[in-house]
């Protein structure tokens, strides 16, 4: 069970079957990215131009209430998006679809990622008297679209123009009153992909919505792509391709569902093949082997496999917890306790090798231990199926500070002391990129090396830009 916060999640669907409810569709797809976030969600339908949207706090079916999604009709197109908290301040205007009027008519947008160039491009739009309604990045590109819009003859020009001054890790899907837009960044850091519902085009996050939706999946975005969906079909444009890729190997670690599949290669096979990796680095006897709910679940069965060592549930997760995650009012000790309960039956008298995918702060990790042993666990031996995560990820939804990462400056048998496993091992760094060694990308692993694709120095939003509020990221 990381401590990082998920990624936010994007959807888009292009109707062509008069017979599709693409509320519906939207509303059901967000129910499968609802890993990616769960602060709140939004939906933006557009019916002849005219685009109608609700967004609200919590989960699916706190954010989305029935009654509200009625009012939105059944258009021609529709986004989705789910939010996880970030730098940003979690207000209502911080919520996606963002949906602005300009000179063309409406604009709607999502976005997953983070730009590393905010501070340059809000200052260049300020002295531009532009007047902002959030702290949030996905407004500073609507506004770079509706200014390239004045001196370009369509919006995908208009998008082309406004991502070529983009730095950062971003998935886009944009709406315009004829047409939908997806763009993923030029290295292919967060992941988006196409496919089919029907005759109609839907773009996501992650492959597991098409299965959800019963639809097909085509392909993946290509890093730098932009695929444009209109009445005439799906048109591609490739002229930002072909430069250096660096896929966050993190999707694979935590982020990603497990039934995804990623650039080529299925999230659940990575993970245990992280496991296998674990158990060859890290043998351990034991009784039997468990993992975290729910990210560490896969891993866990690789390392049985690899182990000869039976796999067994140690660890029950309450899946009902809905809002108290982000409940201000409850310490994060409390909120651990009601998250994770140890299966004693199981655990009692027994050697329990535990198997999680990351630790950051290391509380949670120090939690599970202590459950465990509370339970009658005999001897707990802690694996990680990552390296240690010793630097901030400025190219996500959310950043925890590097003093505040607990491998910044301890050792492994130091982190091993303090949250009182038996033994504690993690993936080797050089091991990491075989877990997906079929990924058509080159990888991203700057939390784990501090060896960032591009430059971070612009990325704080803790500035007079923002006022941030902060989330405790161990729950």
């Amino acid at each position: 069970m990381s401590e990082l916060h998920d990624e936010c999640g994007v959807f888009g669907i292009f109707k062509s079957d008069k017979s599709t409810d693409i509320v519906e569709e939207t509303y059901l797809a967000l129910y499968a990215l609802q890993h990616r976030g769960q602060i709140g969600a939004g939906i933006a339908v557009n019916d002849g131009g005219n685009i109608k949207y609700y967004k609200g706090f919590g989960m699916i079916p706190e954010a989305l209430p029935e009654k509200e999604l009625l009012r939105l009709g059944n258009g021609k197109m529709a986004l989705g998006h789910v939010k996880y908290s970030s730098g940003e301040a979690v207000d209502h205007e911080n919520l996606a679809p963002l949906v602005m009027r300009y000179m063309k008519g409406q604009l709607a947008l999502c976005m997953n990622g983070a730009l590393t160039n905010y501070h340059m491009l809000r200052d260049e739009l300020n002295q531009g008297a532009a007047i902002f309604q959030s702290n949030g990045d996905t407004e500073i590109i609507a506004y770079l679209i509706a200014r390239a819009r004045i001196d370009t003859g369509s919006i995908e020009d208009a998008v082309d123009k406004a991502v070529g001054k983009l730095r950062g890790a971003y998935a886009l899907v944009i709406m315009s009153p004829e047409k939908m837009i997806g763009v993923r960044d030029k290295m292919g850091i967060r992941p988006l992909c196409i496919g089919k519902l029907g005759e109609s085009y839907v773009i996501a996050s992650e492959s597991c919505v098409f299965d959800s939706l019963g639809g097909d999946f085509i392909r993946d975005v290509e890093p730098g792509e932009m695929v444009v969906i209109d009445e005439n079909g799906l048109h591609s444009y490739k002229n930002r391709c072909g430069g250096e890729t660096h896929l966050c190997l993190f999707e694979y670690v935590y982020f990603s569902r497990p039934d995804t599949v990623l650039d080529g290669v299925s999230v659940a096979k990575a993970r245990q093949r992280a496991g296998r990796l674990l158990a060859r680095q890290h043998p351990v006897d034991a009784d039997f082997v468990c993992g975290v709910p729910d990210c560490g679940i896969e891993s866990a069965i690789g390392y049985s496999i690899e182990s000869d060592i039976r796999y067994a549930t140690g660890l029950i997760k309450n899946m009902y917890i809905g809002r108290a995650f982000n409940n201000r009012k409850r310490n994060s000790e409390y909120l651990m306790r009601i998250k994770l309960n140890a299966l004693k039956h199981n655990v009692d008298g027994k050697r329990v090798i535990v198997i999680d995918d990351s630790i950051l702060k290391g509380r949670t990790s120090k939690h599970i231990v202590d459950l465990l042993r509370k339970a009658g666990a005999k001897e707990v031996h802690m694996r990680i199926a990552s390296p240690m995560f010793r630097n901030p990820c400025y190219l996500t939804s959310d950043t925890t500070p590097k003093e505040d990462l607990i491998a910044s400056d301890m050792s492994a048998e130091e982190i091993c002391r303090y949250i009182g496993a038996d033994t504690l091992g993690f993936l080797s760094v050089e091991s990491l990129p075989e877990i997906a060694k079929e990924c058509r990308l080159g990888f991203c692993d700057a939390c784990f090396t501090g060896n960032y694709p591009l430059d971070v120095s612009d990325t704080s939003r803790t500035d007079k830009y923002s006022q941030k509020i902060q989330i405790d990221p161990e729950v």
